[in-house]
């Protein structure tokens, strides 16, 4: 995972997404707010991105994701201008208790706005960020070797990983 200070590295040679698409056919049924969850992450990845696979010398990139057989993730990668580059495989295996937890934590957090105190609230996100923040470096070890990404990019794909799973209704 690349530091802050090499982002211009990537624009300079536009390694950023423009494209981003899920095929759906691959997801388990979602509720319409799964769907806006989704949709809203595929926006705020889409609006700053800094994202390298290291099978190409320059960008931008066009990127849909297929959940397969509900372990993998797979990154079909094309440039913008339509070269197909390659299908990057990503094992989710790793990620299960980190969303679990993190689906957990986040129900706690609305739970807790209607009762909790303002530094209760605030030790509680404190723990949210802190697992989306594990979930992040995760994805970028997972990918490295093939993709390289800034901390702020993992952070937006880890999200939108986390709308890809179906939670059970509480």
């Amino acid at each position: 995972m690349s530091t802050e200070s090499s982002i211009d590295k990537f624009k300079a040679n536009h390694h950023y997404i423009t494209n981003l698409n899920i095929d759906d056919d691959s997801l388990p049924t979602s509720s319409p707010e799964m769907e806006h969850e989704r949709r809203v992450a595929i926006f705020d990845l889409l609006e700053e991105n800094a994202f390298h696979p290291l099978i190409s010398e320059s960008g931008p990139y066009k990127l849909e994701l297929k959940r397969q057989d509900s372990h993998k993730l797979i990154f079909c990668l094309s440039c913008d201008k339509g070269k197909v580059l390659k299908d990057i495989s990503m094992s989710l295996t790793p990620f299960r208790r980190i969303i679990k937890d993190y689906f957990l934590i986040c129900e706690s957090y609305h739970n807790a706005i209607r009762t909790a105190t303002s530094a209760q609230i605030e030790a509680i996100d404190m723990g949210r960020r802190g697992l989306h923040n594990e979930g992040s470096r995760l994805l970028a070890e997972c990918l490295s070797g093939q993709i390289d990404m800034d901390f702020n990019t993992a952070r937006r794909f880890f999200t939108l990983i986390c709308s890809l799973h179906r939670r059970t209704p509480t």
